[in-house]
């Protein structure tokens, strides 16, 4: 049995790549979500207010970390830029990774013996 030729005989689809993109895309889109998570899960926890309309003090371990939290929820207000913008990079990511896996596949078939 002969090793089949070719440079896509030995190279396999890049996977990893396609991965690591994904990842990075739903990191940034989802990144002022995580701010609003965390913010509310430590208010919430140590029994602090924590809105929009104003600074409360929370005291958590003997430090007022209120404009901490302030400023982490409100920065839930980009999710209105990077959920649409990580929506459009995953269409745009999606697109990339059908064509390439069909170019891919279709190579592969012209130099299969």
């Amino acid at each position: 049995m002969t090793a089949p030729a070719g440079p896509l005989a030995t190279k396999r689809f890049p996977w990893w790549v396609y991965i690591l993109v994904l990842a990075i895309i739903l990191l940034f889109a989802l990144a002022p979500v995580g701010s609003v998570v965390v913010a509310g899960a430590l208010a919430e926890t140590h029994g602090c207010t924590l809105n929009e309309g104003n600074i409360h003090p929370c005291i958590i371990g003997g430090t007022d970390w209120g404009p901490t939290l302030y400023g982490m929820f409100v920065m839930g207000w980009f999710m209105l830029v990077t959920l649409p913008m990580g929506f459009f990079a995953l269409l745009a990511w999606l697109a990339a990774l059908i064509i390439h896996l069909f170019l891919y596949s279709r190579r592969a078939r012209k130099e299969a013996p």
